[in-house]
């Protein structure tokens, strides 16, 4: 089943075109993969599916992207509430200092109204288990949350993403400031999520692409160069751009 629908979607920084007509469609329970060589689009891409390009001064946007059949550029669409509902995690892992680590997933739950302590329990212990982190802290949930190593870090910002049970993951580039174990735990993780989500992944790696993607999108200077399944896309790729870079002849 469809649950992102992006259509005619363009995205502007002042008078510099970043996005030019992207048109694609996300199924359930997919992971997605956005590859394509630096400034070509992919992070604009990524932070206009949950309203956060426009928060860049001068940045606007034009088209749809609709979510779980709902238009999230619609007249009198909260892009706050459409933030909520979009769980994001970036390329450097970002728990909210001064906040122990229960607190760190417990936060959107508050901030969406939930107040009753074994309800915020009950819900921080499944997100931390979804994250495969529950193990590694149930004993030490008071402790900051930046007390936590790089990529216990990561895993605690993907819990604090699913703990309000949101139907997309954003990540942009997540393993990129990671090492090598740290990376395979995050892409396990992602391969275990897609049961309950769907992520969409921005990545330099294309081995990452390749490991963990169902479909792959190639974006270059701002256009969708090509897009489908990954097996496809890494080996018998239509468009000639797609093939010299996946093959490092590009540019």
């Amino acid at each position: 089943m469809e649950l992102i629908a992006v259509k005619k979607l363009e995205a502007w920084f002042g008078v510099f075109q970043a996005l030019k007509d992207i048109n694609l469609s996300i199924q359930e329970n997919e992971v997605v993969a956005l590859i394509g060589p630096s400034g070509c689009g992919k992070s604009t891409f990524v932070r206009c599916l949950n309203r956060l390009h426009e928060e860049v001064p001068g940045a606007r946007v034009a088209g749809e992207v609709w979510l779980d059949g709902r238009n999230i550029y619609a007249p009198g669409v909260d892009p706050v509430g459409v933030r909520r509902g979009v769980g994001m995690v970036f390329q450097k892992p970002n728990p909210f200092p001064g906040m122990s680590i229960y607190e760190n997933v417990a936060v959107g739950l508050r901030l969406g109204g939930v107040s009753k302590r074994t309800v915020l329990d009950e819900k921080v212990e499944q997100a931390l288990v979804r994250a495969a982190l529950w193990g590694e802290v149930k004993e030490i949930l008071k402790r900051p949350g930046t007390s936590l190593s790089g990529g216990q870090q990561q895993r605690l910002c993907i819990a604090r993403a699913l703990a309000v049970e949101p139907p997309v993951i954003l990540m942009d580039e997540p393993t990129s400031a990671l090492d090598p174990i740290s990376t395979a735990k995050i892409e396990e993780l992602i391969q275990e999520l897609k049961t309950k989500v769907t992520v969409v992944i921005v990545t330099h790696n294309m081995q990452q692409a390749a490991r963990v993607s169902d479909k792959t999108a190639f974006f270059l200077l701002g256009e969708l160069v090509e897009y489908g399944a990954t097996e496809e896309i890494f080996t018998r790729p239509a468009q000639e751009a797609t093939e010299r870079y996946i093959t490092g002849r590009f540019g």
